[in-house]
């Protein structure tokens, strides 16, 4: 697709094709979901994982495509900014130890970033958002030298007709800025939980995650600081939200972002990519050569590249995805919980996610019912400003519904039927209880890697300037991270 992107201008032309080639690969994908037996098989689960790279002084070290090219790993991929390459997980059944085999390619993929990047003087860290990042970091010169970037950054700028505007209010804190790029959405780093979902159940298991995202987040938070303030527990939602909003003024009162929580619980499976249709303006409107419609009633799988690019730039914080390669099927991607702190929280956070999003798919019903959308998109933001302090409105069979509960709480009740979940599943229940244990003891204490910065940067900032305390809280962590045990273990040094 760069190829095909690199030093091209889209004409009105364009626009049209891609559109229409669109809203076939609708209908295609429509005929492949009423195909017997397609997209069934086995449950799997998979991650990409976000990682930023630091150099001196642990500020972001821009060499990315320098270090990828070191590693000749097929694993990486590189980031919109500089300061960041992506690991991608491949998808392991998820009977068995699948949250072990994650964890393992996670420390495998850290290693061979860490080693890579000795030449260049990068270290790779697992963090939300690199707590040292300030503006000068940012701006086109930080931004990956890429077609597919430059595009869409270009188009993303062209639907907003101005710069994008950030405002993130914190407890004690304000950021406001103005950006004409969007370079700052780099500066978030997340994880990805991919889960495989038959087409006969993945409305239910698609909502299932939407409910199951607040509690999850709220004790995995792990990004409070943004140019250098300190605003919510996990700060990468409300400058995502921001930092791509391609609606222009006078459009924002009324049309829907392309990045946000979505718009209301799905019927069937066809559902999301439909809406992104629907909703929002191609970006990349890069056509190719197939006829979707064609391939898929001469009873091919389509490659349906049209559809699958422009629901790629609808960013959803749950988003529906189809693989088309190997054997074709659909799965629920999981987007919003936080990069780190190591490869052990990680893998415990995805076990949690992914075992509460089964345990309430066969719920999901009722469940849907006893709780308005627009209550479960307030959980989500809630969970996001206020990490395991956070009131939950949580559906309940019996009215009054929902009922506010603690994050914390809520999420200590929650993990019995995550675990059960999990290992009717086939998961190893050792494995089962091990990480879901990890999640139970950071709830209890509230040790979640957001909370361990702000004490660590309390501490750093007896004696020092904000920017010399947080190049030493993001040294801490980065030794802590590299050591690998828990951060609900992590001690919150006196002056780091």
């Amino acid at each position: 697709m760069g190829e095909r992107i690199a030093g091209r201008a889209f004409t009105p032309a364009d626009h049209e094709r891609f559109a229409a080639r669109c809203r076939e690969g609708l209908r295609a994908l429509d005929l492949l979901l009423r195909r017997p037996g397609f997209g069934e098989g086995p449950a799997s689960v998979g991650v990409e994982v976000e990682i930023g790279l630091i150099g001196r002084g642990a500020e972001p070290a821009p060499v990315n495509a320098e270090v990828a090219a070191a590693a000749g790993d097929d694993r990486l991929e590189l980031e919109l900014d500089r300061f960041n390459l992506e690991v991608n997980s491949p998808p392991a059944a998820l009977a068995g130890r699948p949250f072990r085999a994650l964890r393992a390619e996670i420390e495998d993929a850290i290693g061979v970033i860490a080693r890579a990047g000795r030449a260049h003087r990068a270290r790779p860290v697992t963090i939300g958002i690199l707590p040292t990042l300030r503006a000068e970091h940012l701006g086109p010169r930080a931004m990956t030298d890429a077609p597919r970037y430059r595009a869409l950054n270009a188009g993303l700028r062209g639907l907003r007709e101005g710069p994008f505007r950030i405002r993130i209010e914190g407890e004690d804190e304000l950021l406001e800025a103005t950006w004409d790029d969007v370079t700052l959405e780099g500066a978030a780093t997340g994880m990805h939980v991919h889960l495989r979902a038959a087409p006969a159940d993945f409305a239910a298991c698609f909502n299932a995650a939407q409910m199951a995202v607040a509690p999850a987040l709220a004790v995995a938070a792990n990004s409070p600081v943004l140019l250098e303030r300190v605003l919510w527990e996990e700060t990468r939602v409300a400058l995502f939200g921001q930092a791509v909003d391609d609606r222009a003024p006078l459009w924002a009162r009324w049309l829907p972002s392309r990045a946000s929580f979505g718009h209301g619980w799905i019927a069937r499976p066809l559902d999301p990519f439909a809406e992104s249709v629907a909703l929002h303006v191609p970006i990349l409107p890069v056509v190719g050569g197939e006829d979707p419609l064609a391939v898929a009633a001469a009873g091919g799988v389509p490659e349906l590249s049209e559809l699958r690019l422009h629901h790629g730039t609808v960013w959803r914080w749950t988003r529906a995805t189809v693989a088309v390669h190997g054997e074709p099927h659909l799965r629920v991607e999981m987007r919003a919980l936080p990069a780190g702190p190591t490869p052990t929280d990680m893998a415990a956070n995805a076990a949690f996610l992914t075992g509460l999003t089964r345990a309430l798919a066969p719920e999901a019903d009722w469940m849907a019912r006893a709780l308005p959308f627009e209550l479960a998109r307030r959980n989500f933001y809630a969970a996001a400003r206020s990490g395991p302090d956070a009131v939950i409105l949580w559906p309940a069979e019996r009215a009054p519904s929902p009922r506010p509960r603690t994050a914390a709480d809520l999420v200590a009740e929650l993990l019995p039927p995550a675990r059960e979940a999990l290992v009717a599943a086939g998961v190893d229940a050792a494995e089962a209880r091990e990480l879901l244990g990890v999640v139970a003891a950071r709830a209890a204490s509230r040790r979640t890697g957001a909370a361990w910065q702000r004490r660590a940067l309390a501490a750093a900032e007896r004696g020092r300037d904000r920017t010399g305390a947080l190049r030493a809280v993001t040294e801490a962590y980065a030794e802590r991270s590299a050591a690998g045990r828990p951060v609900h273990e992590w001690d919150a040094p006196e002056r780091p």
